[in-house]
């Protein structure tokens, strides 16, 4: 069995951006903090199973989508309800911000937000997280060519977006 020190020190490497990973999956903090949660118990419990050798972000960002799969067949089966749809013009920016940063920041996050799921994974994980092509595509179990038209339609409709401002 490994040692729980070396999981700890890879999954500190990893948390704030496997945190971002379970927003732009989950769009909302509580949910993310719950799915980066769940998350560290799962690839904590597996981590014998972990490969030496091998990215640990890019094994623990899988677990988190399937994990964030997983969730929402469960809602789905519960009959959960999605939030309003003006809660979502609130995601992404805080309006007290005074910078121009923050600001720009959020009109990105809240545009990010917009995109279609499989679009916001592709982008989240490229774009933010700086994997490659050919991790996210292992991450997300989809061919590359899959992965590079996502990222393209997303880029595209996140210009389109932010140029409406």
């Amino acid at each position: 069995m490994t040692s729980p020190l070396p999981f700890d020190s890879e999954l500190a490497a990893v948390w704030p951006r496997l945190r971002r990973f379970a927003y732009a999956l989950a769009r909302d903090a509580a949910d993310a903090d719950d799915l980066a949660q769940t998350t560290a118990e799962k690839a904590f419990k597996s981590f014998d199973q972990f490969h030496a050798g091998t990215r640990f972000d890019s094994w623990i960002f899988r677990i988190c989508r399937t994990v964030w799969i997983d969730t929402i067949r469960s809602r789905s089966r519960r009959g959960a309800h999605e939030a309003p749809p003006e809660a979502a013009e609130s995601l992404g920016h805080d309006p007290t911000s005074a910078t121009e940063a923050a600001i720009d920041l959020g009109k990105a996050m809240a545009a990010m937000q917009r995109l279609p799921e499989e679009q916001r994974e592709v982008v989240a994980l490229i774009l933010i997280d700086g994997f490659g092509y050919r991790e996210t595509a292992e991450i997300l179990d989809q061919p590359i060519g899959t992965v590079s038209s996502r990222l393209v339609r997303g880029r595209q409709a996140l210009l389109a977006m932010l140029g409406e401002g």
